[in-house]
C-alpha cells in the first residue's frame, strides 16, 4: 500500500526521491489506537505529531454539559496534530473513530526537517493550511446550508479527500462513522441525521448502506451541496 501522506503531498506538488525517502522514514515508528480511544488529549503537551496511516479519527471538544462537538474528520494521510509542533499545549482532543494505525513523528525530527528541507517543510505547512480551509468551510456550511445540504457537502468533501489517498472505487467509498458521530460533526440529533440521509436517498443523490456510500449523481449532489473543491487545493503546483 502506498504511504497515504505521499499520495496527499504528491497530489499538490512533485516530491524528489530524497523527499519521498524522508516521508517513508517518518512513518517508521508506528502505534495502533483502537476505536474510541484518544490519540491526543486536550491539555497534552506533545513531543510527537501523529500521522494517520489507516483508519478515521476526529478532532473534538467536550462542552461543560458533556456534549461533544466534532470539528474535523481525519483520513489516512492527515497529520492530525502537526500544529502541536509549535503549540505549547493542545486545546482539543483527537479520537480514533475506527481502529487507527498512526506514525509517531518526534518534534525534534520535524525541527531538523524544517531547517534542512525547505520544500518539504512548505508542503507540510500547506497541509495545515488545507486543514484550516476545511475548518472554515465547515463553519460556512453549518451556518448557511440546510441539514441535508450540510451532509451532502460533507459527502462531497470526503469523496474528494478519499480519492486522493486511493480509497474510492468508481463512485463508492466507505465512511465508517456512526450517525451519533455524524450528529456530533454537524450539530444535529441522531433522529435528524437519519431523516437527512433519507432525504438524500429520496432525491436519488446517494445510496448509503451500512458504512458504504455510493454517489448516484455527482453533478446533482455537488449542485445541491453548493460544493466547490477549490478549498481542498487539489491542483498540483510548484510550492
Amino acid at each position: 500500500m502506498t504511504n497515504p501522506l505521499l499520495l496527499h503531498l504528491e497530489k499538490r506538488d512533485a516530491l524528489s526521491p530524497a523527499e519521498r525517502d524522508i516521508i517513508l522514514e517518518m512513518s517508521a515508528n508506528q502505534k495502533v489506537f483502537p476505536a474510541k480511544v484518544d490519540i491526543v488529549r486536550e491539555g497534552d503537551n506533545p513531543t510527537e505529531s501523529c500521522m494517520l496511516l489507516s483508519g478515521f479519527s476526529a478532532r473534538y471538544h467536550i462542552l461543560a454539559d458533556g456534549k461533544r462537538q466534532i470539528s474535523a474528520i481525519h483520513v489516512p494521510g492527515d497529520f492530525v496534530d502537526l500544529h502541536s509542533f509549535l503549540l505549547a499545549r493542545m486545546d482539543h482532543s483527537v479520537a480514533a473513530l475506527t481502529d487507527c494505525r498512526v506514525a509517531m513523528v518526534p518534534h525534534t525530527h520535524l525541527r531538523e526537517l524544517s531547517q534542512t528541507q525547505p520544500h518539504l517543510t512548505r508542503l507540510l505547512w500547506l497541509s495545515t493550511l488545507i486543514d484550516a480551509a476545511i475548518h472554515r468551510r465547515w463553519i460556512v456550511t453549518s451556518g448557511r446550508l440546510s441539514a441535508a445540504g450540510q451532509l451532502a457537502h460533507l459527502i462531497c468533501e470526503m469523496f474528494c479527500r478519499l480519492q486522493v489517498v486511493e480509497m474510492v472505487e468508481e463512485d463508492s467509498f466507505r465512511l465508517p462513522i456512526s450517525q451519533i458521530e455524524l450528529g456530533d460533526a454537524l450539530g444535529l440529533s441522531t433522529v435528524h441525521i437519519n431523516r437527512t440521509i433519507r432525504e438524500l436517498r429520496e432525491r436519488d443523490l446517494i445510496r448509503w448502506q451500512n458504512s458504504q456510500i455510493t454517489i448516484v449523481n455527482w453533478t446533482s449532489l455537488k449542485r445541491f451541496a453548493q460544493f466547490e473543491p477549490i478549498y481542498l487545493n487539489l491542483e498540483p503546483e510548484r510550492r
